[in-house]
């Protein structure tokens, strides 16, 4: 399979480097229709691949918490597309073979042929093996000339072409399995964007819909006539409203310790000058004037670092690893320090370097930021930690992972 892939490699790198402004109209067509055939075939490998590295137990094996985290590690994905493709894997592992077979051929697109399987399971629970074959057949053809959002929406009824005698009580059932779906693909993405902005994607069950909408809805109306905010702008203030609203309750959960609040640090140079900028423990830069605003109405606790961005001082240091000296860690490793991790602090804990037990001292230069996975993880003593020479933790693999060992790190968190 290797050195077949490899020749198919060679042939798409011959391709890259051709002149495509040199080909006629029909042929440009053409190309683009055996290069998106192409592209289906090669996922139905991918897919394959992914399968067999899950079912393995590879990720688990070489530290990852899940195959999701390993994948985007590995191939540098987002989090969402590395869930969505174990995901895709899953589901057509468990599709009929013709299903297979049609993405395979390029018949097919990978998001189609996600519709079908989920459509032919629904339609095998309710009618039964020959039935699903048959709305196998239909669907496929259906794929030649509908897209997955209407595909899906056409095979809700698929039983009214295949079975129409039972199609009524098995629309019940299908309204079940489309419930059960939503509730495995819900999820919310919170990526990092230059300049201290973030991104937010995700699917949302219909529950939480309704909740988000209630919560935000009635935010989101213009002020008065003067509002000049359009409607997307006018739904992100609303959301910023709420979550203001949420830290006030002083219900939310505690994190590490800590009550639910924002953290503003400023280096110890803007800080002899008065306070000029300020950042988030989360490595949001901000505003002389967001800081100023944060400080009417949040509990703004300062944290001092030194020219190299070492913790200075963020109050007097506990025995427990929680309070300040918690504050001082999440500043310094941002989240889980385990290289390709990206659990953010209030998932983790912190770890001794030299164990408690061993006479390890509970302070900054003995602790690393680790989930609950790769917590257990090291302690099963294939890894280990140490800090290098600017004061961050790195990891060394074990020797059956790296004969080399090479250290690494978690880039994941980096703020610079």
């Amino acid at each position: 399979m290797i050195s077949e892939l490899a020749r198919a490699e060679s042939a798409v790198a011959t391709c890259a480097d051709a002149s495509v402004w040199a080909l006629s109209e029909h042929d440009l067509i053409a190309a683009l229709d055996v290069t998106h055939r192409l592209l289906q075939r090669l996922s139905a490998v991918r897919l394959a691949l992914v399968r067999e590295v899950d079912g393995r137990g590879t990720a688990v094996a070489q530290g990852a918490c899940s195959t999701t985290v390993w994948l985007r590690h590995r191939l540098r994905l987002d989090v969402a597309a590395a869930r969505r493709l174990v995901g895709l894997a899953a589901s057509l592992d468990v599709a009929p073979s013709a299903v297979r077979g049609a993405l395979a051929s390029g018949t097919v697109t990978v998001e189609q042929a996600r519709v079908i399987a989920d459509t032919v399971s629904t339609v095998q629970t309710a009618a039964g093996p020959e039935v699903a074959d048959q709305a196998v057949g239909v669907l496929v053809d259906w794929a030649g000339q509908f897209d997955p959002m209407l595909l899906r929406r056409l095979g809700s009824r698929i039983l009214d072409h295949v079975a129409p005698e039972i199609a009524d009580a098995a629309a019940a059932a299908a309204l079940e399995a489309e419930a059960a779906r939503a509730a495995r693909d819900r999820h919310l993405t919170v990526a990092e964007q230059t300049g201290g902005q973030l991104r937010l994607s995700g699917i949302l069950d219909a529950e939480t819909a309704a909740l988000v909408r209630a919560a935000i809805d009635p935010l989101s109306a213009p002020s008065g006539p003067d509002d000049t905010r359009t409607a997307g702008q006018r739904r992100h203030d609303a959301l910023a409203d709420v979550c203001r609203l949420a830290l006030r309750t002083g219900e939310l959960p505690e994190q590490g310790g800590d009550p639910a609040q924002l953290v503003v640090t400023t280096g110890l140079d803007e800080l002899t000058r008065r306070l000029r900028v300020g950042a988030l423990d989360v490595g949001l830069r901000l505003t002389p004037e967001t800081v100023r605003r944060l400080a009417c109405d949040a509990a703004i606790l300062p944290a001092v670092l030194g020219g190299a961005g070492q913790v200075l001082d963020v109050g007097r240091q506990r025995r427990l690893v929680n309070g300040p000296l918690r504050r001082a860690l999440v500043l310094r490793d941002g989240g889980c320090a385990f290289p390709g991790c990206d659990r953010p602090p209030r998932w983790c804990a912190a770890h001794h370097i030299r164990h408690w037990a061993d006479g390890g001292p509970t302070s900054l230069d003995n602790a690393v930021l680790l989930c609950g996975h790769h917590h257990r993880h090291l302690h099963l003593g294939e890894w280990a930690v140490r800090l290098g020479g600017d004061g961050k933790p790195e990891f060394v693999p074990p020797a059956w992972l790296d004969p080399d060992q090479i250290p690494r790190r978690n880039h994941y968190h980096r703020r610079t």
